[in-house]
Formats: C-alpha cells, structure tokens, sequence
C-alpha cells in the first residue's frame, strides 16, 4: 500500500504530461499531414522559410511551387508551414 501512495503522484504528472504536451502535438501533427496530403494545384503555402508560394505540381515527396511568375522550384513537403489564407 504504501508503495502505491509513493508512485501516485508520479502517475498524477506522467497523465498531466500526456494530455497538456503529448496529445495536442499527436493531434497537430495529424492535421499538418491530412492537409498535405490533400494539396492540390493552385494551393498558397506558407513556407518555413516565410516565402508565400503557389504549388504547380504535387509529387511523391516533393512539390514544385511557384516563387514568382517565372520562377519554380521544388521543395521537400516538410517545408511546409501552413495554407495561406487571403486575409479579406
């Protein structure tokens, strides 16, 4: 019994720990990778880097996007940061 009462408090922060820090990302981390699966031509992306793209081609593990009018390079689905959203 006393063993018990010794090892609760841990238990009480190893379940405080999941539910404040380790699910939220697990649900994060779910939502990036549905939206990146559902990228499709004519997408704006937020890069990490900051650069505001337009996806032109989606691959297997790469996208071509859009810098500019003339511009295309591919980068790795990683990269990106978030949608961008036209802000009205």
């Amino acid at each position: 019994m006393e063993i018990i009462s010794q090892l609760l408090p841990f238990i009480f922060l190893i379940a405080i720990m999941y539910f404040v820090i380790i699910s939220p990302q697990q649900k994060e981390a779910k939502k990036k990778k549905v939206m990146i699966e559902a990228l499709k031509k004519g997408d704006k992306l937020v890069t990490t880097g900051g650069f505001v793209v337009v996806v032109h081609k989606v691959e297997e593990s790469f996208l071509s996007v859009k810098v500019n009018d003339d511009t295309i390079v591919k980068i790795v689905k990683d990269a990106i940061a978030r949608k961008y959203e036209d802000e009205a």
